[in-house]
């Protein structure tokens, strides 16, 4: 297989210095020549070239001008420039380096070093472009898997309603089992639980990208939360962990509510994250506490149990892909409590100490939000 020799424009008011560069890089370099700096500027702009050699001393318009043109322009600024003069002020070197060039070489030139210093660009150039095309196919690759996700999560929806509404119709055939209820209830109870996860990935999803669109309605948050806890203590993980609910510092009562403006959906998951992630971190035998509070227009839920989060995480608890200690653990709990927080105008907070053990907190909002979309 060959290979195209790199093409690079040599810029010189002097024919003698032009020959000199043309028997010093002719052996490896596509060369084309011009005499001053506009003649350098037409030819740039109608070929590409990997790389400028470009005197800085030319009548009308010199090296400085034509390097700082080229690098104005967006078809033209990646283009490596190595200033080649007789200049030898360090001021000069200075002016011509903050200008975009990226190397300086003094004439007379010596072959050895010029054949050196635009032979370790170029590979410079080629191995930074040649990153930048694999990051490109990275994007890609991530957007298609991402598109394929979306996707698949959408055509889920389809058997689902079948699973979900099957069983109502063998319900009203009758002649049932109190056990035949039950698994049919199972049944359906999963498939809406499982349309539920389908529903916020899809949801989780537009939150990261921005375009998520909140809609509040006034909810009592402790049905969601009485909810979540009879689910999360059927796990035999959270076997031995006792939960309690406080209101104002009073335990929760069957008639009490405590409402706040947001999505029922999105607040089931991110308390049955954060309430589940409690009882694992906590003790055996130990208290998990959830205390509700309003403090003027806010609403503060904080779920506190006895464990302490580990040192190692701490700094990045609330970061995608953060666990410690769970061998089944996603790391994407507390990331998507976070977001779901924020998206519903409220935010999120955490404290540790191995003496107090760690106390998560929400604030969330009382009033309607004055925004439709999430932050």
């Amino acid at each position: 297989m060959t290979h195209k020799k790199p093409r690079i424009l040599i810029v010189d008011d002097e024919p003698n210095n032009l020959r000199l560069m043309m028997q010093v890089l002719a052996d490896r370099y596509q060369l084309s020549f011009a005499s001053n700096g506009a003649k350098a500027l037409e030819i740039v702009h109608k070929i590409y070239f990997d790389m400028l050699l470009l005197d800085i001393m030319m009548p009308e318009m010199d090296g400085y001008e034509v390097c700082r043109r080229l690098k104005a322009d967006e078809k033209t600024k990646h283009i490596p420039i190595i200033f080649v003069t007789a200049k030898d002020d360090s001021y000069d070197e200075t002016r011509g380096l903050e200008l975009g060039a990226i190397d300086y070489i003094k004439k007379p030139i010596s072959p050895a070093i010029v054949n050196a210093r635009v032979k370790n660009h170029l590979e410079l150039k080629f191995a930074r472009e040649k990153i930048e095309q694999q990051n490109k196919k990275l994007i890609k690759a991530s957007e298609l898997k991402e598109d394929m996700e979306r996707i698949t999560r959408h055509d889920l929806k389809t058997p689902l309603n079948g699973i979900i509404n099957f069983p109502r119709l063998i319900r009203m055939g009758g002649n049932l089992s109190k056990k035949q209820l039950l698994y049919l209830d199972m049944i359906e109870s999963s498939g809406l639980a499982m349309l539920n996860m389908i529903n916020l990935s899809l949801d989780l999803f537009n939150m990261e990208k921005g375009v998520y669109k909140f809609q509040p309605a006034q909810i009592n948050i402790l049905e969601i939360m009485k909810k979540s806890i009879t689910e999360i203590q059927s796990l035999p993980e959270t076997n031995g962990i006792f939960i309690n609910i406080m209101i104002n510092g009073v335990p929760a009562d069957k008639a009490d509510s405590f409402l706040v403006k947001g999505e029922e959906l999105l607040c089931y998951s991110m308390l049955s994250n954060l309430i589940k992630n409690a009882c694992e971190a906590s003790p055996k035998h130990e208290t998990v506490t959830i205390s509700c509070n309003y403090v003027q227009d806010k609403a503060y839920i904080s779920i506190h149990n006895m464990g302490a989060v580990p040192e190692n995480i701490q700094n990045n608890f609330f970061d995608k892909y953060v666990t410690s200690g769970k061998k089944s653990g996603t790391g994407l709990g507390t990331y998507s409590a976070k977001l779901i927080a924020e998206t519903q105008g409220g935010s999120i907070s955490f404290d540790t100490s191995e003496e107090k053990g760690t106390t998560v907190t929400i604030c969330l909002q009382t009033q309607p939000s004055t925004s439709a979309s999430g932050s």
